[in-house]
């Protein structure tokens, strides 16, 4: 069935939404262990989130130039492939976005102001 135009725009306005949601979730990820693209888009589909790698990709590459990764090349067979850490900006960026998603949550699941 075709999307009608209104399902078409409340389909980007979730994205939007969830984008922050996104940023976070690799951050969380790089601060645990050195994650990379494909691997990344995999984990994101897990949890529901379809995101493509040119998609992926540019935001990987925003969150280094805000500093909040880092990227070292690793050989991955004859290929190499770009690795990202959390660095400790990006570590301190999520402990204090733990804070206000714990927050949030405690409005939006438990009703508490």
């Amino acid at each position: 069935m075709a999307k009608t135009k209104p399902d078409y725009i409340a389909a980007g306005q979730d994205r939007d939404l969830y984008s922050g949601l996104i940023r976070l979730h690799v951050l969380h990820h790089a601060a645990e262990e050195p994650i990379f693209g494909l691997g990344m888009v995999e984990e994101l589909a897990r949890h529901g989130y379809r995101i493509s790698p040119g998609t992926l990709y540019p935001l990987l590459h925003g969150l280094e130039k805000k500093g909040y990764l880092r990227s070292t090349e690793e050989r991955n067979g004859k290929s190499l492939r770009k690795v990202y850490h959390a660095t400790p900006m990006g570590r301190k960026a999520l402990r204090a976005a733990k804070n206000k998603v714990r927050e949030l949550f405690g409005e939006l699941i438990e009703g508490r102001r």
